[in-house]
């Protein structure tokens, strides 16, 4: 299921309050998703690494009371008591047996020794694949039956316009629409401590926007998206660095037209950071005026771009002639 079925399937899911298992490939984002929901839904996300705990964890330490002269339990500070929001079950199937058993009472029954789940609130779960060469565990059959089980898969339409809203180096949104399968190179059968994910792109954004100096970027990009994939992506910010002037565009004064493809995509969504980070009529009206004299592909690929990410341009004098140039491109 592609990224944006995906969130709009767990909206559902948890105003519900069903519990859901979310599966992916390492570094495709399924925390960040999650947590992204939680926000836009204005609820409160808890994040637990199940991985990371102890059976006794979840259910509390057992203390006497003395008025009832019985054993009970001191359930964890970390579950929520009011509210509403996402119980984030991470990592569930790396846990260990014994945890996943004490997360079972909570998933199945929402309560665990003396803790019950406020009703406001929503249990996901997620965790990688069995082929996915990381720490699993196969999830009991009843634990299993308990969640509506969602397979998430890697979009890169779906990842363009994710990063363009977020301002991701355009560099990389432009390698990445170039190369498609750039995005995600995860191949579990090859033994490799780095490779290509929508998360190490997102790292590599980072140390593009960091104060490395030039000459180590090779290295320590190569530590985030493998060597090879760091040698051709470098390889592709030389391209654009011999792009025509965007400023030149956006002032009405360019007349260069790249013709490579690999150019091509590269100015393409260098104009759209531009324009999307600062909007301006005057701008906008020039840069339609310069597509109308580039390949019809990537004239539509831009104003479909910039209408995606709120930009409008139905009131620009030019964009009457764009329509009538590429609208049979539009239908």
């Amino acid at each position: 299921m592609r990224t944006t079925e995906t969130i709009t399937t767990m909206h559902s899911l948890i105003e519900s309050k069903i519990p859901t298992f979310l599966w992916g490939a390492p570094g495709i984002g399924k925390s960040s998703i999650v947590k992204q929901i939680a926000y836009d839904m204005n609820i409160e996300c808890i994040d637990l690494r199940l991985s990371l705990m102890d059976p006794t964890d979840l259910k509390g330490i057992p203390f006497y009371d003395k008025e009832q002269h019985s054993a009970l339990w001191a359930p964890p500070s970390f579950l929520p008591r009011e509210g509403k929001g996402i119980l984030f079950l991470d990592e569930l199937n790396s846990a260990a047996p014994a945890v996943q058993a004490s997360a079972y009472q909570l998933i199945l029954d929402r309560k665990v020794g003396e803790y019950t789940l406020p009703d406001g609130w929503a249990i996901v779960a997620a965790g990688n694949r069995e082929g996915d060469r990381g720490v699993v565990y196969r999830l009991p059959s009843p634990l299993a039956n308990r969640f509506v089980h969602i397979d998430m898969d890697v979009n890169v339409e779906d990842w363009r316009q994710w990063a363009m809203k977020r301002q991701i180096d355009t560099r990389i949104v432009a390698y990445i629409s170039f190369k498609n399968d750039a995005l995600m190179r995860f191949d579990p059968t090859l033994n490799e401590k780095s490779f290509a994910t929508p998360r190490s792109w997102e790292a590599v954004h980072h140390l593009l926007q960091s104060s490395l100096p030039h000459h180590l970027h090779l290295d320590a990009i190569g530590g985030a998206i493998g060597s090879s994939n760091a040698v051709d992506f470098l390889g592709f910010c030389k391209v654009m660095n011999l792009l025509p002037d965007i400023e030149e565009i956006l002032s009405g004064n360019c007349t260069d037209y790249p013709s490579d493809i690999s150019a091509l995509y590269a100015l393409s969504s260098a104009l759209v950071g531009h324009i999307t980070n600062n909007p301006n009529e005057e701008q906008i009206n020039h840069l339609l005026t310069y597509t109308l004299n580039l390949q019809s592909e990537f004239a539509v690929m831009i104003v479909q771009d910039l209408q995606r990410q709120g930009i409008t341009m139905d009131q620009l004098t030019s964009y009457g002639d764009w329509v009538n140039k590429y609208a049979y491109l539009l239908c």
